[in-house]
């Protein structure tokens, strides 16, 4: 006896929902995707197109792209993929309180340490999974996405439920795999997600960023903060494939020829891949930096410690978000920024 494949639902559709739910669609997956009304009249313009750097491209026309505006349609979804912005996590989930049947399974997977806990607090009779997008995904005109650096999905271990949301992303050709203790993950990401900020700041590709020596200076100096104000705090990053927080700092501080060889074993990065905070500046949204580089800034607040470095990136960010556009700072400009914050 075979059994129907789940339906699924991707809420806050914006570029890692798309491109996780176009993968769907092309699997031939019961899939719909709720998100703005601005995306959805671009798919219906131009169908997506999904591409990444290990040479995928498929495109969908609009026919073939189930698109909604409103959390009604996740009423007979047993598969929910949150998306959205951190800041917006707690809204949705009461949107979703009174539509989601009590059996429906919210996998969270959007950046920062502490969304699956707020989803728990409001989805009370729902399994509420934490998960992890080791990937940027850029959106480009057309609605075509692209992710430019490579990794597996990750969910945490809750028996049948994480085996049924991995069954279901294997079926859609993604790579994913559950994890014992996902919380660690997410906080061994957010070690390397710090330079989500610099990127922004500097307004060029990720790996031409990455390739400057100063700019990596700054990265490694808040990785080390972050790692200290961690372990100061009883939290144990964990690693998530060759992204291994505890070296961070140290291969940051390689010199070039190093730094490429060492990196490239841990992720690989195109040059189309840009952060996702770029991307908000550019379109003129809020960020995410208060669950990136400020949930390193709070956490060291709560507990009694200093985190000067992640402020001074914090405050660079939100004085870039007034202007609603993405700065392009050097990286002497950005150390100069700071340095009234604390020596890079």
């Amino acid at each position: 006896m075979t059994h129907a494949p789940l339906r699924i639902g991707i809420y806050g559709s914006g570029s890692i929902g798309t491109f996780i739910g176009a993968h769907c669609f092309q699997a031939g997956l019961d899939t719909i995707l709720v998100g703005r009304e601005k995306l959805g009249q671009e798919i219906q313009a131009h169908g997506l197109r999904i591409t990444d750097l290990k040479g995928t491209d498929f495109r969908l026309s609009p026919s073939q792209v189930r698109y909604a505006t409103s959390a009604a349609a996740m009423s007979d979804r047993e598969i929910v993929l949150m998306t959205l912005k951190s800041a917006a996590t707690a809204q949705a989930a009461e949107e979703l309180k009174p539509v989601l049947s009590s059996d429906a399974i919210v996998v969270s997977f959007q950046n920062g340490v502490r969304n699956a806990e707020v989803l728990r607090g409001i989805l009370t009779h729902n399994p509420v999974l934490a998960g992890m997008v080791p990937y940027n995904v850029v959106w480009k005109p057309g609605a075509h996405f692209h992710s430019g650096t490579s990794g597996a999905l990750a969910i945490e271990d809750q028996g049948d439920a994480s085996a049924k949301v991995l069954a279901a992303l294997k079926a859609a050709g993604l790579e994913a795999e559950v994890k014992p203790n996902l919380q660690n993950v997410l906080w061994g990401k957010l070690v390397f997600n710090l330079n989500n900020a610099l990127n922004a700041l500097s307004g060029i590709p990720l790996r031409e960023e990455l390739g400057q020596a100063a700019y990596r200076k700054i990265l490694a100096a808040a990785m080390r903060e972050a790692m200290r104000v961690m372990k100061q705090s009883g939290i144990k990053p964990a690693r998530s494939g060759g992204l291994i927080p505890q070296i961070a700092p140290l291969v940051m501080s390689l010199p070039d020829f190093l730094f490429f060889r060492v990196a490239s074993r841990m992720v690989k990065i195109d040059p189309q891949a840009r952060s996702s905070m770029w991307e908000d500046l550019q379109r003129g949204r809020q960020t995410e930096i208060d669950f990136l580089n400020g949930e390193i800034v709070a956490l060291a607040e709560r507990n009694g410690l200093r985190a000067p470095i992640n402020a001074a990136i914090t405050r660079l960010v939100k004085e870039a978000e007034k202007t609603k556009s993405a700065p392009k700072m050097s990286a002497d400009e950005l150390a100069g920024r700071m340095k009234n914050e604390e020596t890079i």
